[in-house]
């Protein structure tokens, strides 16, 4: 049994209508209009949405990799989700030579990550060495108070703010950015308190 760190998301545990899942899978349906070639999952979890990606996109995608910290996690994974076109592999997001381990991809599936990484430098940096040019990166992060201050999860370094959000993919040649409260994904509307923000950025 894989422990419950109390942000994991483990469909098979959770019950259907359980919030916290349908925001996940919303994400990860919302994501599936971009999917192609060689695809990466990044701190993939228990690897639920790398199985939807695999199972939905079969045709568009040539494979997708789910890769996470958590070896444990990853064996649960590996026991419960099986498609011909994912595998699962343990790796650290900010590793520096992430690249030389697992190559580059068509398209970056981060979803829930940046919250949880000390040092958002590396990987932000690992994040654009991994996407190929005119790849699609897709990242998702709940907003706070903003960078370094302290926020109401003992798992988040920080929860930043939304301005601070967009300023993180600058260096993308193309960047839209959606908002998300309970399973509704859409453009920024004024005077509509989002409590999550998804990028969606190319190279």
């Amino acid at each position: 049994m894989v422990k419950d760190t109390g942000e994991r998301v483990i469909p098979e545990f959770m019950k259907p209508t359980n919030n916290l899942l349908l925001e996940h899978i919303a994400r990860y349906q919302f994501a599936l209009a971009y999917m192609k070639g060689r695809v990466l999952d990044l701190s993939c979890g228990s690897g639920y949405g790398t199985h939807m990606i695999a199972k939905e996109c079969k045709s568009e995608i040539e494979e997708i990799i789910g890769v996470d910290i958590d070896e444990e996690i990853l064996e649960y994974a590996r026991g419960r989700y099986y498609h011909p076109k994912s595998r699962f592999e343990a790796h650290d997001a900010v590793d520096s030579s992430l690249m030389e381990k697992i190559g580059t991809f068509d398209v970056i599936v981060s979803f829930e990550t940046y919250e949880h990484v000390s040092d958002e430098e590396k990987l932000l940096q690992n994040y654009y060495q991994l996407l190929k040019p005119g790849g699609t990166l897709l990242v998702s992060t709940p907003f706070g108070e903003g960078r370094g201050i302290p926020c109401g999860s003992p798992f988040h370094f920080h929860q930043i703010t939304a301005d601070q959000f967009r300023e993180l993919f600058s260096n993308y040649q193309e960047t839209s950015f959606y908002y998300q409260k309970g399973v509704l994904i859409e453009p920024p509307r004024e005077g509509v308190y989002h409590p999550l923000g998804i990028a969606v950025c190319k190279k």
